[in-house]
């Protein structure tokens, strides 16, 4: 009864939503059954259905941030769920170009006086 993921990327999101509903509506009558005093097996059964429920959803917003992040790409700035996240510290530090850049003075003092070389080592 496991539904895959595969399966589920393949279709449109009108028919997610439409085998999420009958998924939900399975889980219900599941539950239902379960108050009723089912056998043990259904309860196995709720836990699929429950499972499948997840991934539905989990491809239903995989599929609505992949649209919003190519609406966002040639954009400059980029909401804050769609960015990196990576750690605090590597967020704030500095990009390679501002690394890279160099204040008037030290492009002076690096044109002015450049690292001398020596034929003969000490």
């Amino acid at each position: 009864a496991k539904v895959k993921v595969a399966n589920l990327r393949e279709k449109s999101q009108a028919e997610l939503t439409q085998t999420l509903d009958t998924y939900k509506r399975e889980l219900m009558d599941l539950k239902v059954q379960q108050v009723a005093g089912a056998a043990a097996a259904k309860s196995s059964k709720i836990r699929d259905v429950r499972r499948n429920v997840a991934r539905v959803l989990t491809v239903l917003t995989q599929q609505a941030r992949t649209e919003v992040r190519g609406q966002y790409a040639k954009k400059k700035y980029i909401p804050k769920d769609l960015r990196a996240k990576k750690t605090r510290a590597l967020r704030r530090a500095l990009t390679k170009n501002e690394l890279s850049r160099k204040t008037l003075r030290q492009q002076k003092k690096e044109d002015n006086f450049p690292i001398r070389e020596f034929a003969i080592k000490a």
